[in-house]
């Protein structure tokens, strides 16, 4: 059994290697970090309104503007009229625009595929629980760090 000390060190190289993963797609489709993660939301969970996006991505609401037209001018997504009210304007991914990129990372989940596939279907069970359980965790303690943050530079000022 690993000491918690070498329990740390597995978990470290573990989130080092997948933040690693992340800017790699985000390099493959020529996109920053950033980008990178607000269209993978939008994949996710479908069409979103820049206020949506803004406090989804920690960006003030003129970043999240600019990333938008960036993402736009790359064909990434767009802007599209929100049927439910007219007034106001979702970002939407575009269909197939990350087709190129999938081909690029592909091989590097397909090598993820095969780890998860060495475990049984009861610790696939656990892991994907864990899985289901730690990203908003994640999310959260994001969000905390990014208030932290805002406060301390509010007190230097």
């Amino acid at each position: 059994m690993a000491s918690p000390d070498e329990r740390r060190v597995v978990f470290r190289r573990y989130l080092d290697a997948v933040g690693l993963h992340g800017l790699a797609g985000a390099e493959a489709a020529g996109l920053h970090a950033t980008e990178w993660y607000a269209l993978s939301l939008l994949d996710l969970e479908g069409p979103l309104t820049s206020g949506e996006l803004s406090a989804r991505t920690g960006l003030t609401t003129g970043a999240t503007t600019r990333l938008i037209d960036r993402l736009e001018r790359a064909g990434y997504v767009r802007r599209a009229a929100d049927p439910a009210d007219r007034r106001k304007v979702l970002v939407e991914p575009v269909p197939d625009a990350l087709a190129g990129v999938e081909d690029i990372v592909g091989p590097a989940r397909g090598r993820i595929a095969e780890v998860l596939g060495a475990y049984s279907p009861e610790q696939q069970e656990l892991l994907f629980d864990y899985f289901a359980r730690a990203a908003p965790a994640y999310r959260q303690a994001s969000e905390e760090i990014r208030t932290a943050v805002v406060e301390r530079r509010r007190s230097r000022s």
